[in-house]
């Protein structure tokens, strides 16, 4: 399931990446460029279903390290189904460490009666479309799902900084593309986009440490 028409190509394993590579690659000399230059590309596939998305929503806003304490102690509470979302008190929430608004978004969530097994074969759009209206997820947050939950290989998230900063450096661009401009940039990489912003993150990291090196 998962591989038709509706949903496209599905990255199950690293082979699946690397075959995305190898295309955007044959494609595109600065692909190639940056694929020379960072090595091995991960998998970088994450479950699906509620306790995905309410994770990111715990991860707004708040340090890698904050994040991981709070969820921590969210699972050690058995906080992380919509079902105790729902019974939870506010006190209970505040207690693992939500702030007021996420409080307000983990309910929105538990509320919405997500269906997530249909997801899994709905069109990127209507994914994309459906997760966008709880409060609390915006698109960038949808089309991670999309890409690591799901594992689409023709998602990109084009409002991210550093895909934008990686596009900027790799492309010698005059300044960091805007979102708008920069989703147009990646139509030049389908049915592949997944494993472009695999390759951009990858290659954002390497620039970064070679601009610190000098």
């Amino acid at each position: 399931m998962g591989d038709g028409a509706v949903t496209g190509r599905i990255i199950h394993t690293l082979d699946d990446v690397e075959e995305g590579a190898a295309h955007l690659c044959a494609i595109c000399p600065r692909m190639a460029q940056a694929r020379a230059e960072v090595g091995a590309l991960p998998l970088r596939r994450k479950p699906d279903g509620f306790a995905q998305l309410l994770s990111a929503i715990v991860s707004q806003q708040v340090s890698v390290a904050s994040a991981n304490a709070i969820w921590g102690r969210m699972k050690s509470a058995g906080l992380t189904g919509p079902r105790k979302i729902k019974w939870a008190s506010d006190d209970d929430l505040r207690a693992a460490g939500l702030s007021r608004q996420k409080i307000r978004y983990a309910r929105a969530l538990a509320e919405a009666r997500i269906d997530f097994g249909a997801l899994r074969d709905a069109p990127t759009d209507e994914v994309i479309a459906t997760l966008v209206e709880v409060p609390g997820i915006g698109v960038w947050t949808a089309e991670i799902y999309g890409m690591f939950s799901l594992g689409r290989a023709d998602v990109f998230a084009p409002g991210d900084l550093a895909l934008q900063e990686a596009a900027r450096l790799l492309y010698e661009l005059p300044e960091r593309p805007r979102e708008r401009d920069l989703r147009e940039m990646s139509q030049a990489w389908r049915p592949w986009r997944s494993v472009a912003a695999r390759i951009l993150w990858a290659y954002y990291h390497v620039a970064k440490q070679r601009e610190g090196i000098r």
